[in-house]
């Protein structure tokens, strides 16, 4: 055995003290092992073996044996089983990688004839199993979860993971029978008067539709601006949101905004009729790597997109449908001007509803009527009493400008 692994024969159960006491530190789930002296050694012991394992195995590049990757997985059962939150596991592999690569450099260090082929064989050894062991531990993890979890809360652990980039995504999606893909449409339903008590009966329906559509659901977490938001992960084809169409509006009536990929406009249609609540619906596209800032941008989307109610048809806004409305949320004087421009048609009658349905239809009178169920007569008296009330012709540019944007925020609830 070279100096190097004998070094860290030596510091085996120093360093593995030293991890437990940053999991105990740096992990609240962790603070029991101050207090429960069996979970203490239980942590302690397991530490002590995994490193005598990486030390015995690592210096002629042998593998996990079987047996190792079964106990690895009995640990991952073990915290799973003590309730470990999936944020906690993260955290949890994230130290004891990071610990092991420094207890690897300060061996290093404190060799004075240390060779540089034994810093590479052991960097070698350490990836791939390590890749094997987070395998092992994640399947144990799971397995746990399998047995306690209800289906829906296992589809909601697997969106939260593929959200956070967890490497348990793959084993959550083999126990709920789902596939992982390379690329994602997240859609948010803004729900603003989501009640905070659960409807069993609304969320055994949700449940229903997860089943039926195979798609990763979950309810997101308090985001501090007093809406529910109900988080979709709908699977799309590979190299997805790289053309024009991907980008295009989703509100036209051409069909759905992915033709390409799963029925998403049914998709939002159903669980739109399951929330039976006035709702506002955005979406992002992103790789398997980026969903967390998709999610991020959908949740904008859907705060800028105008609510509807559960017998209005739900349109799926992507940010080329509201870029200009996600703009001016930033910027407070250009918002209280449109604000003021809307005060000005509250007393017309259903002056905002008629520009919605104008600007909706592409300014055609004939369908927008239609739509209104109104005589064009009627319409054209509207639009021009909107030119009267704001001094601003709605099939003008500048019309389409100022007031598709005073629509949207108006309907989006943003000014209350």
């Amino acid at each position: 055995m070279g100096s190097l692994f004998a070094e860290l024969a030596r510091r085996a159960t120093t360093n593995a003290r030293r991890e437990v006491e940053t999991y105990a530190r740096e992990i609240p789930e962790f603070g029991i092992l101050d207090t429960d002296p069996r979970a203490m050694s239980e942590t302690l012991e397991y530490a002590v073996w995994f490193r005598r394992r990486t030390v015995e195995l690592s210096p002629d590049n042998c593998e996990l044996s079987d047996d190792d990757l079964d106990h690895i997985s009995a640990m991952g059962e073990l915290r799973a089983g003590a309730g470990m939150s999936l944020d906690a596991r993260q955290r949890v592999l994230r130290v004891h990688t990071a610990l092991m690569l420094r207890e690897i450099n300060e061996a290093t260090d404190a060799q004075r004839d240390g060779r540089v082929d034994e810093l590479m064989r052991m960097m070698a050894w350490f990836a791939p199993q390590g890749e094997r062991g987070i395998g092992a531990y994640s399947q144990g993890f799971v397995t746990v979860l399998r047995r306690r979890l209800p289906y829906a809360e296992q589809v909601a652990l697997l969106a939260r993971s593929l959200l956070a980039g967890d490497s348990m995504a793959a084993e959550l999606a083999s126990a709920v029978d789902m596939d992982v893909s390379d690329y994602y449409a997240v859609i948010v339903f803004r729900v603003p008067d989501r009640p905070t008590v659960a409807d069993p009966a609304r969320e055994s329906e949700i449940e229903t539709l997860v089943k039926t559509h195979r798609v990763p659901v979950t309810w997101a977490p308090e985001n501090g601006c007093g809406s529910g938001e109900l988080v979709i992960l709908v699977p799309r084809p590979s190299g997805a949101g790289k053309t024009v169409r991907d980008l295009a509006p989703s509100s036209s009536d051409s069909g759905d905004p992915w033709p390409d990929g799963p029925d998403v406009s049914a998709l939002v249609r159903d669980f739109a009729q399951a929330l039976a609540r006035p709702c506002a619906v955005g979406a992002a596209t992103a790789p398997l790597a980026d969903l967390r800032d998709a999610l991020e941008r959908a949740r904008r989307i859907s705060r800028a997109a105008p609510l509807s109610g559960p017998s209005t048809r739900l349109r799926t806004h992507t940010v080329a449908d509201v870029f200009v409305e996600l703009a001016v949320s930033d910027v407070p004087f250009v918002d209280d001007w449109l604000r003021t421009v809307a005060r000005r048609l509250e007393d017309g009658p259903d002056l905002l509803l008629t520009l919605d349905a104008y600007y909706h239809h592409d300014m055609h009178r004939g369908t927008t009527a239609t739509a209104l169920n109104v005589h064009t007569r009627t319409l054209d008296y509207r639009l021009r009493r909107v030119r009267e009330l704001t001094g601003i012709a709605p099939g003008s540019t500048q019309g389409v400008r100022v007031l598709s944007a005073v629509v949207t925020r108006r309907l989006s609830g943003a000014w209350g």
